[in-house]
């Protein structure tokens, strides 16, 4: 979440609607996407189903601005992950119910992918914190088989053989370093 937070600080105001090596996505787009996932990740983490939150976060959670909107949904879901036994339990999401720490590893992939992401959009530093950058490899290198197929990312990008973890990471979730 810090290596988001801190490029979703950086962002100029002509800046916002720049692409991003995500397909069809403004930097505007992107922020709204983990804004939304944190926003889900206080409800789910409260033991709430998809159904019960439903579409209440299906629209532009944005507003007028942008950076507050990530503040607050980012504050909300770090409180939520910092209540006692908050890895402990079962979450419901989309696919079913999976464990909290299984969750937890989803959004920081998906965190920590779209930090490198958002820096190449805004010609910010793209280096992730290393130990960071090697503790989420190891998990999507466990889990991108089951993930083939799947619109959450395109197909792998070659990179050279004693790539650092971060390329090796960007690589593997469809990004060219």
């Amino acid at each position: 979440m810090t290596e988001f937070d801190r490029r979703v600080r950086e962002i100029a105001p002509d800046q916002w609607v720049l692409g991003t090596p995500c397909r069809e996505w403004s930097v505007r787009d992107l922020v709204g996407h983990l804004v939304q996932e944190q926003l889900w990740a206080s409800e789910l983490l409260a033991g709430c189903t998809t159904e019960q939150v439903g579409d209440r976060f299906d629209h532009d959670n944005l507003g007028d601005d942008p950076l507050v909107s990530w503040v607050v949904a980012a504050a909300a879901a770090r409180e939520a992950w910092l209540e006692p036994d908050a890895l402990s339990k079962p979450v419901h999401v989309s696919s079913g119910m999976i464990d909290a720490a299984e969750y937890c590893w989803q959004m920081t992939t998906d965190l920590a992918v779209h930090a490198w992401d958002l820096a190449r959009s805004i010609g910010a530093d793209e280096r992730i914190d290393p130990d960071l950058a090697t503790t989420v490899l190891r998990y999507v290198e466990r889990n991108v088989d089951e993930w083939s197929g799947s619109s959450m990312f395109d197909s792998a990008v070659p990179v050279v053989a004693d790539a650092d973890d971060q390329t090796r990471l960007i690589g593997l979730l469809g990004r060219k370093p």
